[in-house]
């Protein structure tokens, strides 16, 4: 999902883009709360605390920390720390404060020493994955920084950089966070580094160091400083953040985890990549070639925005997990912990191009190879199509894996074309289809398609054997991963069991006046099974203890009541949320005909 950086046309300002490369806007600092929040697809969701939680600017911060002697800046990787510095000490010296600065960056390995360390969990040269790295973020650190002492004959002694609470000093900490797109963008422009490294490389290579390293460490001291934490500030803005005290924090965190939340979603441009989302997602930069996929909630990568006086302050969504992982996920919190077990997301290819042949690896594998700790079992829900629509799934009968795998081989040393539908059976999609792909089953998106992707999380292992012979964004070759894929493929998914087993098949488990609850089975390989509510009014759903990740399928926009009587509204395509901890939620159509909301949940 990572291998392209989109197109260039109409991208930000010349000097936004020595800072990030994207399409997107980023997130406001700042919006009027009386706008609609049912007008339409919100690109932009948020959870209200009520007035004076929330402040902004260096200048209110600075006020902050004027009041302290000392104070610890840590934060997230990609922060511009030169920037955070400057701006803290223009304020504070505007105070006629002397300010004592320990930059933690200066206690950092080697570089060569840090290239060294991290190598082995960065796979081969060139590969797309690495292996979940098994080291701390201390061991990034050199072992004087652990005997720094704060520095006297100042009016304030200021820590600051990735790792700061390290120090261990005993004072307030300040904890700048970073939303991962945010992230990917300043590394498309070349204007961050990974952690300890003193340059820049491909964006392909940065984006592995993070997923298989830095952001595996970081998450983890984020963890373990949890409690710590005095202000949580957000640092994606050019020279300004948004503040908040980290306690205000940690009570919008328990609200939601018993209510409901939406994260906030991001889009990207791919090969294949469709205009459905550019044609429904009003906010959306229209200037953009395609959008091929959405991270409706992905929770590696999403963050979940809160809102005060029209200020906005976007954390990522460890921070709830932290906190509140056994309200979220109920009886499940023991099994998955830390890590949200199910994600959403779209896959554009409306007017656009095929998806990859592909499939993904088994749950061994995945453990073993890439360190992962549950596997990418798929299904593929259809939002929208055209008449056209089909969805690859499973081998034709009679396939001779030898036989395909040198046609796979042939196409990508000589460019040759592969007759796929010899192979791989083509199966035409229809609105409200769910196509189970467990893992191990090869599988693609046909064109026309507007697919739900409904997942376990993980959502980088994907081993594509054939790609059409296209390229990239880049006008470069997509990564081709045949050997990887012969070793998780399951050749006996193949004629007409593919059609029995593969394609769920939807029936009405209970039904009322105006509702009925639809059973999308899926796989038993799955962990998660899929249901969808159908309703001309409401309908009563208690979460059984389970977390519940839903989808307006059909309708213009529904409200959810839940028990605690939080009421927030929901738009077509808009995805949410219902933990476990709400107990049961009202679903109350707001349109005419019948609203069709999809739930996933672990079984």
């Amino acid at each position: 999902m990572y291998e392209t950086t989109g197109n260039m046309v109409g991208k930000s300002k010349e000097k936004e883009s020595k800072r990030r490369i994207s399409s997107q806007a980023l997130l406001p600092q700042q919006v009027s709360v009386t706008q609609q929040q049912d007008a339409g697809y919100n690109m932009y969701p948020f959870h209200a605390l009520g007035s004076g939680k929330i402040f902004s600017g260096y200048d209110s911060l600075a006020e902050w920390i004027s009041r302290q002697q000392c104070v610890v800046i840590d934060g997230y990787g990609g922060i511009f720390w030169k920037e955070v510095k400057q701006c803290l000490q223009e304020q504070l010296g505007a105070k006629g404060l002397q300010v004592a600065w320990t930059d933690v960056s200066n206690f950092l390995k080697p570089a060569d020493i840090i290239q060294k360390m991290v190598e082995p969990f960065l796979g081969h040269p060139g590969s797309v994955w690495g292996k979940r790295t098994s080291l701390e973020l201390k061991d990034f650190f050199k072992e004087e920084l652990y005997n720094t002492k704060p520095a006297g004959g100042a009016d304030i002694t200021i820590a600051l950089g990735t790792g700061a609470a390290l120090l261990n000093w005993g004072a307030p900490v300040v904890y700048l966070d970073l939303p991962k797109n945010e992230i990917q963008y300043r590394m498309r422009a070349g204007a961050i580094t990974n952690l300890g490294s003193r340059s820049t490389a491909r964006s392909s290579e940065m984006y592995k160091r993070f997923y298989f390293v830095d952001w595996v460490v970081l998450n983890e001291h984020k963890r373990n400083i949890a409690r710590q934490i005095t202000i949580v500030a957000d640092a994606q803005w050019n020279k300004t953040l948004n503040w908040m005290m980290a306690d205000e924090l940690r009570k919008g965190l328990n609200r939601i985890s018993s209510s409901v939340f939406r994260v906030r979603p991001w889009f990207e441009a791919g090969a294949w990549g469709g205009q459905w989302m550019k044609q429904h997602i009003r906010d959306l930069n229209k200037d953009e070639v395609n959008y091929a996929w959405s991270f409706e909630m992905i929770v590696p990568e999403n963050g979940i925005v809160f809102e005060s006086d029209g200020r906005l302050l976007e954390v990522s969504f460890d921070f709830l997990m932290f906190q509140e992982h056994e309200q979220v996920l109920g009886k499940h919190a023991e099994r998955f912990k830390y890590e949200f077990p199910i994600r959403f997301d779209f896959l554009d290819t409306w007017d656009g191009g095929n998806l990859s042949i592909q499939c993904h690896p088994s749950l061994s594998y995945i453990q073993e190879h890439f360190g992962e700790t549950i596997t990418q079992d798929e299904t593929y829900y259809i939002l929208d199509c055209k008449n056209d629509a089909q969805v690859y799934l499973g081998f034709q009968e009679g396939i001779d894996p030898a036989a395909f795998r040198q046609q796979l081989e042939n196409s990508k040393a000589n460019n040759e074309v592969v007759e796929v539908e010899k192979f791989v059976q083509a199966h035409k999609a229809h609105k409200h289809d769910l196509f189970l792909i467990p893992n191990g089953t090869v599988h693609s998106a046909g064109i026309n398609n507007l697919v739900l992707e409904i997942s376990a999380t993980p959502y980088i292992f994907t081993f594509k054997m054939y790609d059409w012979l296209r390229l990239d964004l880049n006008g470069e070759p997509r990564a081709i991963n045949i050997e990887h894929a012969f070793n998780n493929l399951k050749f006996e998914r193949l004629g007409q069991r593919v059609t029995d087993e593969l394609i769920s098949k939807q029936s009405v488990i209970v039904k009322g006046e105006d509702w009925q609850l639809v059973h999308c089975p899926t796989h038993a390989e799955h962990f998660y099974d899929v249901h969808r509510l159908e309703f001309a009014t409401r309908v009563n759903v208690p979460t059984h203890n389970t977390c519940h990740v839903l989808m307006l399928v059909e309708g213009s926009s529904v409200t959810v009541e839940t028990a605690d009587g939080t009421k927030a509204i929901f738009n077509y395509a808009e995805t949410f949320v219902v933990p476990a901890a709400a107990k049961q939620y009202t679903l109350t159509n707001n349109g005419p005909g019948m609203a069709k909301v999809v739930k996933a949940f672990c079984k």
